[in-house]
């Protein structure tokens, strides 16, 4: 075996040594090594696409990667290399239910991270839809806190509509001037044409209504700069609360805000869902493949061996046991008499001095 062999021997979680003395079993242990290392490998791309939404480190984003592909290829593996093989189907399975449901939650994590950047171009459009919608929202919801500004322009209506009412009124009066000079007959004019008292009369009515409709024109003209003057302050105050929300809004581009805006697309498209749906399938079947391939085989001279090879450890840690304890037990035997004999002599001796008194 190569070294590039030897390690992925090392990722399946098996025993080397033991591996060498079951050449069949060589080609198992390779693949399950395999599957192993690519999940690692998927799991730092995907957090690094992850990070990338966060941090703006490219050192950072790396170091972080490393740490967690590293951190799924030591689950894995352990996942993987506790699994042994009994040829019975419903203890294996429930030795290896806990793994597969770890297994599961890996494979989700991994999954997401890359199916975001799978989908980044219908997650971004999807994105600049929500930014407008909230854009909009905000220009409402602001609008609706200067109520002052509809006050102030229904003011400004009024006072147009004052100025345009004199103007109609003086524009009237120039006609029935007119009439009464030409010699237009209506109810209001003789028909005779020429300067008469009538036409004098409207003449000064005329100009009764130009005076009255310039001075209505300066007074609300004059009004209505002011007016637009408090709107266009008000409008400032407007832009600068709409610019203070729009500095979080275009932040509004990270990693719960992808998330978010996937979820409300595999809603509104059904090709998308069912694209996320396969995309998760797959990485689960990669992540929990190396436990149904321990699940489907058979158990082979590779498992004998790791079971004799355990036994044997076992086996010689209980001699080593009973061993010690024969000693211990020696030893305390030794200890006992010993102490008894001291006991006796020191009994004797108390007895004798007694006797001498």
């Amino acid at each position: 075996m190569n070294n590039f062999e030897k390690f992925l021997i090392f990722c399946s979680g098996a025993y080397l040594p033991l591996v060498r003395r079951c050449p069949a079993s060589t080609n198992r242990f390779i693949g399950i090594g395999a599957t192993v290392l690519f999940t690692a490998v998927f799991a730092g791309l995907s957090v690094s696409y992850a990070l990338s939404t966060i941090f703006s480190s490219l050192w950072a984003i790396l170091v972080i990667a490393l740490i967690w592909a590293l951190m799924i290829f030591n689950l894995d593996r352990y996942i993987v290399s506790t699994l042994k093989k009994q040829d019975q189907f419903l203890p294996e399975f429930k030795q290896a239910l806990p793994r597969l449901v770890l297994a599961l939650l890996i494979a989700l994590v991994i999954a997401k991270p890359l199916e975001l950047r799978i989908f980044e171009k219908e997650i971004n459009r999807e994105l600049d839809e929500q930014r407008l919608a909230t854009i909009e929202k905000s220009r409402e919801k602001i609008a609706e806190g200067y109520p002052e500004i509809n006050d102030l322009e229904s003011k400004i209506e009024g006072l147009r509509a004052g100025i345009a009412a004199k103007e109609d009124f003086r524009n009237q009066k120039q006609k029935e001037y007119d009439q009464e000079r030409f010699g237009v007959k209506t109810e209001g004019t003789t028909g005779l044409a020429g300067i008469g008292v009538n036409a004098e009369k409207k003449e000064r009515q005329l100009d009764q209504a130009e005076q009255d409709y310039q001075y209505t024109q300066k007074l609300n003209e004059a009004r209505i700069q002011d007016l637009e003057a408090e709107i266009r302050r008000i409008n400032v105050l407007k832009e600068q609360e709409f610019q203070n929300q729009m500095v979080s809004l275009d932040a509004y581009d990270g990693l719960a805000a992808r998330l978010q805006a996937f979820r409300d697309l595999t809603l509104k498209n059904t090709a998308i869902y069912w694209a996320n749906w396969m995309i998760i399938f797959l990485f689960v079947m990669i992540e929990m493949a190396p436990i149904l391939v321990k699940l489907m085989g058979s158990r082979g001279p590779y498992d004998q061996l790791l079971d004799f090879h355990e036994s044997g450890i076992n086996l010689a840690g209980e001699e080593q046991w009973y061993k010690k304890s024969g000693d211990s037990a020696l030893r305390k035997e030794v200890f006992d008499d010993v102490y008894d004999k001291r006991k006796a002599h020191r009994v004797d001796f108390e007895l004798g001095l007694l006797g001498e008194k």
